[in-house]
């Protein structure tokens, strides 16, 4: 099975990816964004998992990553065009791996004639 990189992500170590929900002011440091995380989660609860955020202009993404050592951000500004930020009323969205990619190569994360991901259990 061929690995997962995005940027320096190894996606292969990540459990959970979450988008939140509308748009956040990217001015915002790595411990304001932290602070953001911190209303939904545990701190000891953050590692293997992504946030992302996303600017209102939706061109600009931050990603905050946990290690064993400390917080990783990665930000994504796009020269031209916009990133199809969804819409939904939580206060964030679980995703899958391939809908990550999706968003970032400019997709909707909901693709309507997508295979569903299976994940089998044992095969015959």
């Amino acid at each position: 099975m061929a690995e997962v990189r995005l940027f320096m992500i190894d996606l292969s170590k990540i459990e959970n990816i979450y988008l939140y929900n509308g748009y956040t002011d990217l001015r915002k440091s790595i411990d304001g964004l932290v602070i953001i995380i911190n209303d939904d989660f545990d701190i000891s609860e953050l590692k293997n998992k992504i946030f992302i955020f996303c600017n209102k202009g939706k061109d600009r993404l931050k990603i905050i990553e946990k290690d064993g050592t400390g917080f990783w951000l990665y930000q994504r500004r796009l020269s031209f065009g916009k990133f199809r930020w969804p819409r939904y009323k939580n206060g964030k969205l679980l995703i899958e791996k391939r809908q990550l990619l999706w968003l970032l190569e400019g997709l909707d994360v909901e693709q309507k004639y997508a295979h569903k991901e299976v994940n089998f259990i044992s095969a015959y």
